[in-house]
């Protein structure tokens, strides 16, 4: 396909984040680090060769236990798969009232979310997992864009980020790839093991909300969502010093009942 990306339904800055995010997080200090900088640029390693790559791929493939392999073309690109977990944790914005792609929508490419004005929200099953056979060309905002469109999410794809997570000193870490990062290449390095290297989709945590790319009735849901949480929270509470409050009555009524 022209999109350098398809899908296949089976089993279906350099900054670390751990498991958990906040929904508001502090804003990052924006202290220059010249040094830093400096250092990563002259380290930077040269593009691999053809031959190179060819190597790789070959090294690759000898790992591979399963029939997903990479392919390298005669111009030097070459093709493989990669799997991308998707772990939302707030709702998605879709078409509502529309029947599920087919197989003709997917060849001829046609954008059912296009075809109605109406829209629902609804929330991803976490840890949803979904393959995509990709190009050495294919971004990471090519991958998020495919995969929104696979899911007919029409939200504005700067709400999610494509992270690659990694397991270090029995710690999980999680880091934002830039948009111009090319995912394949890290599965190619990486080799076949998603234990090593396994792609995540989660939303964009930028240090800022950015409240402009959220439509009206998104709003309005996360009003509803934050209202409902805090109502849980103040019965927690309430449930709290009540069992405090039942506790102190019962030892006074003990200590009353007790001879002087």
């Amino acid at each position: 396909m022209s999109s350098g990306y398809c899908s296949l339904d089976e089993d279906l800055e350099d900054c670390f984040f751990t498991a958990k995010t906040s929904f508001f997080r502090s804003v990052p200090s924006k202290v220059p680090a010249k040094n830093v900088t400096q250092t990563a640029a002259e380290e930077k390693p040269k593009p691999p060769t053809v031959q190179e790559i060819k190597q790789k791929i070959e090294k690759y493939n000898a790992k591979v236990t399963n029939c997903l392999l990479m392919k390298l073309n005669d111009d030097g690109t070459y093709t493989g798969f990669i799997k991308v977990h998707l772990k939302l944790r707030r709702p998605v914005t879709v078409p509502a009232g529309i029947r599920p792609q087919s197989i003709y929508d997917a060849l001829k490419e046609v954008n059912l979310a296009d075809t109605t004005d109406k829209r629902t929200s609804f929330y991803l099953p976490l840890d949803a997992i979904k393959q995509l056979h990709i190009s050495s060309t294919t971004t990471v905002s090519e991958v998020i864009q495919g995969l929104l469109k696979k899911f007919m999410v029409v939200d504005n794809p700067r709400k999610f980020a494509l992270f690659k997570e990694m397991r270090k000193d029995g710690q999980v870490l999680f880091q934002k790839l830039p948009l111009t990062e090319y995912p394949l290449y890290l599965r190619l390095l990486a080799g076949p093991d998603t234990d090593v290297l396994s792609f995540v989709l989660k939303e964009n945590e930028t240090g800022e909300v950015e409240w402009d790319a959220f439509s009206i009735p998104e709003l309005q849901n996360f009003l509803m969502i934050l209202d409902k949480e805090e109502k849980e929270k103040i019965q927690q509470v309430q449930r709290k010093y009540e069992k405090f409050k039942q506790r102190l009555q019962q030892t006074l009524k003990e200590a009353r009942g007790k001879p002087g």
